[in-house]
């Protein structure tokens, strides 16, 4: 019986043991228990109101930035503006 699964021991016409169904099951056997624990495990799982912090913070990051960049570049057109009028105003 060593190294059979439960569905080898059901197509040779033999009755499972509950030994054969332990050696099954420690092979990784009945895939909807398997997907039952990883729903569970999943929704326990901390991981996903942090990756919504995350994106808050990164949301907020970009916002100043793009404000920082549009003052200064505000401030560096109105010094542009300013010292191009005093040499243009100078020369005439």
């Amino acid at each position: 019986m060593t190294g059979h699964s439960v569905g080898d021991v059901h197509r040779s016409g033999q009755r499972p043991t509950p030994q054969s169904y332990g050696l099954f099951l420690l092979k990784g056997g009945f895939p909807m228990c398997k997907f039952s624990q990883a729903l569970v495990s999943f929704l326990k799982n901390e991981d996903g109101p942090t990756a919504v912090e995350y994106a808050v913070m990164l949301a907020l990051i970009v916002v100043v930035c793009i404000t920082a960049i549009t003052t200064l570049g505000t401030n560096a057109n109105n010094t542009f503006s300013y010292v191009g009028n005093k040499i243009g105003g100078a020369s005439s």
